[in-house]
């Protein structure tokens, strides 16, 4: 009776195990999106400044470092420092746009006067531009190329080096 025990024991904790093993060194946050190698889909949104249409097509040529973020979101008020001083270390090589997610113009232009604005927030009402990018949370980051094309995504708030790294995907290497 004790080995019968033992081997259904063994057929419901081996392939956890096995699951947990694949898993080790992998980052969470780095997840596989099926945008990845393909065109991003395009967008053209208002900006919080002043209402002006930014779209997709007018920064081709330059790689992009589009943010999905909310003010109500806590990870993205600690990433924001990071994404603003990239778009200040990166700006002549890089966009930095951000794409303000399920959230109010009041509030939004509070917190860019509390925590500064670097580069444009772009209003997606309706969500209808996460939904096309498949966000489905904040804050989430897409890297694409000068051709148009994503290079990665991070689910989470970006450290500096974290940044750095895909950004330099995005430069083709270059630091």
């Amino acid at each position: 009776m004790n080995k019968k025990v033992l081997l259904a024991g063994l057929v419901i904790v081996a392939p956890i195990l096995v699951l947990f093993a694949v898993s080790f060194g992998r980052d969470p946050h780095a997840v596989h999106s099926p945008l990845v190698g393909r065109e991003a889909p395009p967008f053209a949104l208002a900006s919080v400044d002043d209402g002006s249409p930014i779209s997709l097509e007018s920064l081709r040529g330059q790689p992009v470092v589009l943010n999905f973020w909310a003010t109500w979101c806590l990870p993205c008020q600690q990433e924001h420092g990071v994404l603003y001083q990239g778009s200040r270390i990166f700006g002549d090589k890089v966009r930095f746009v951000g794409v303000v997610y399920e959230d109010e113009k009041p509030k939004i232009e509070e917190f860019l006067n509390r925590f500064g604005s670097g580069y444009p927030a772009l209003l997606d009402e309706g969500g209808k531009i996460a939904i096309a990018y498949g966000v489905t949370g904040v804050p989430e980051t897409f890297f694409i190329d000068a051709s148009g094309n994503v290079v990665s995504k991070y689910n989470g708030p970006l450290s500096p080096d974290l940044l750095r790294t895909h950004v330099r995907g995005i430069l083709g290497g270059q630091p």
